[in-house]
């Protein structure tokens, strides 16, 4: 009977070495972030329940209470959802090998010519991602330890590095002139990317990008169904590691995200259905005012969230950082700011200034630390 190996997912050529001997012996792989605390990782090991736990040293701890794999499992990605609580997204070798292939034939990977640089973290599918994309089309592959941008720059121009994943902070950080492809994720790209890079669409339960820049990848079927994404492929994940399976009976899985299909068939996502605005019976997106006020001068980061209000019902809000501390934006002028490129009920009625915003690892800003 084949177990879930968790494994710390520190970068480097070490973590990958492991996931191959974990798949060689018929085992599935779970990695696990170092940074977490004792209380989340525990509880994540709950979540996941393997049945070894390596350490950072490579010393193996067994767990009368880890529970078997199927056959064929390959890894389990831990995600928090939108509920916060962990789970185990459980994705097989076959789901792995399609999510791969589909990326590579979309970007006419070249095993002989291309390679893949790999400086997300392993602990999410974004980073697992890369790695399996390089195993399934042969191609060389690096996996930096931490992300840093002057090296990532350095494996493009030195190296050989001819493709890589990035967020968009990290992006806004990076000459990425020396690779052919970038495919980024994790938040809402830039307005005005550069031209080799690609916006990508997807979540732990699709394996990663099932889109690019609006078009669905080879296998992959795209439905919007009062106004939510779904999804049909196979690289969607086969259950969450508690059994429940999300894929209704015809292979669709309902992403939880709102979206609609445009005049051209590409795919425009709005964000989190549960993240909509309703303010004085008009409906806003953050993603959108968030995307406008990101380029206001006095704004160094900002997230737009709805404030319960008795006027307006909810009462859209600005929750900025500063690009300098001494010479914060107002409310005034960032109204007057999104009414120049939104309809006027999108400009906020609030204003809050924070000195950060709290982040996931790949970007994405945790909209439940901000409720309030």
């Amino acid at each position: 009977m084949h177990q879930l190996v968790a494994v710390p997912a520190v970068g480097g050529t070490r973590f990958v070495d492991t996931l191959l001997s974990v798949w060689d012996a018929g085992d599935a792989l779970a990695p696990l972030d170092p940074r977490l605390p004792p209380p989340a990782r525990e509880a994540l090991l709950a979540a996941l329940a393997p049945s070894v736990v390596l350490d950072e040293r490579g010393e193996v701890a067994e767990r009368r209470e880890g529970v078997p794999i199927e056959d064929g499992d390959a890894l389990v990605v831990p995600t928090s959802g939108s509920t916060g609580a962990p789970k185990g997204v459980v994705h097989t070798h076959e789901g792995v090998a399609a999510s791969a292939h589909a990326v590579n034939t979309a970007l006419e990977v070249d095993p002989a010519g291309d390679g893949w640089l790999c400086c997300l973290p392993l602990a999410h599918i974004a980073g697992l991602a890369v790695v399996a994309r390089a195993l399934a089309a042969g191609t060389r592959l690096e996996v930096l330890e931490r992300f840093d941008p002057s090296v990532v720059e350095a494996a493009a121009a030195e190296r050989g590095a001819t493709l890589t994943s990035l967020v968009p902070t990290a992006l806004g950080r990076t000459d990425v002139s020396g690779f052919r492809w970038v495919v980024v994720g994790g938040s809402t790209p830039p307005d005005d990317p550069p031209p080799n890079v690609v916006a990508s669409y997807g979540m732990t339960e699709t394996g990663s990008a099932v889109v690019l820049d609006g078009e669905a990848l080879p296998t992959v079927e795209l439905d919007v169904r009062d106004g939510e994404v779904w999804v049909r492929g196979p690289m969607l994940l086969r259950c969450y590691r508690d059994g429940t399976v999300p894929v209704d009976a015809d292979g669709w899985l309902a992403t939880g995200d709102a979206g609609e299909l445009d005049a051209d068939g590409l795919l425009v996502v709005h964000g989190r259905r549960g993240d909509l605005i309703i303010t004085g019976g008009e409906n806003v997106w953050p993603a959108a005012v968030e995307s406008a006020l990101a380029g206001h001068p006095r704004v160094g980061d900002v997230a737009v969230v709805g404030r319960p209000d008795p006027e307006w019902g909810q009462a859209v809000t600005a929750v900025v950082v500063p690009r300098r501390a001494d010479d914060p934006p107002t409310l005034e002028g960032l109204r007057a700011w999104t009414k120049e490129r939104l309809p006027p009920w999108c400009a906020p009625h609030r204003l809050e200034l924070v000195e950060a915003l709290p982040r996931t690892a790949l970007g994405k800003v945790r909209r439940g630390d901000l409720a309030g």
